[in-house]
């Protein structure tokens, strides 16, 4: 009697501790720098998301404004990501770091940085969907602009 209740007990466990499969995504995006000239920015983003936890490498470029003292700034970000377990909209907030690249005028600085912000992604029809994002950033080294912002509306597919 005790090896078939030892039985049903392992696979149980096993059923209930299967690995959910993992799902990666892409997404394209527009968007705007407000401070202290409002840019346009766009780039990319390519992640995999399994459950609640996610990882994405993001590419993000905005223009320099120099009549304005706008800097151009070139993003390399690997985040790590929280979401909402659901399919039709999912919330999320990421953190990440890596590399950055600010031009004005003349002057040039390559350093590292972070970020931190957080999105939706809403689902549109079969694997594409909407993903609205906002980032804070923080610019090490001698940045012109330390703490840039960027909002983006980009389309995402899953796959």
């Amino acid at each position: 009697m005790k090896r078939p209740l030892a039985i049903l007990a392992l696979a149980s466990l096993g059923v209930l501790f299967v690995p959910a499969p993992a799902a990666a995504d892409g997404t394209y995006f527009f968007g705007y720098s407000p401070k202290p000239a409002g840019r346009p920015t766009r780039g990319f983003a390519v992640g995999i998301n399994m459950i609640v936890v996610g990882f994405e490498f993001e590419y993000a470029s905005t223009e320099e404004l120099v009549t304005r003292d706008a800097p151009g700034l070139k993003t390399f970000m690997m985040n790590g990501l929280v979401m909402t377990p659901t399919s039709s909209a999912q919330l999320y907030l990421t953190a990440g770091g890596g590399l950055y690249r600010e031009n004005l005028a003349d002057t040039s600085e390559t350093s590292f940085g972070t970020n931190l912000g957080g999105g939706i992604k809403m689902k549109l029809a079969g694997p594409l969907r909407l993903r609205l994002d906002y980032r804070v950033f923080a610019l090490r080294g001698n940045a012109v602009m330390k703490t840039p912002q960027r909002f983006y509306a980009g389309v995402n597919v899953a796959f």
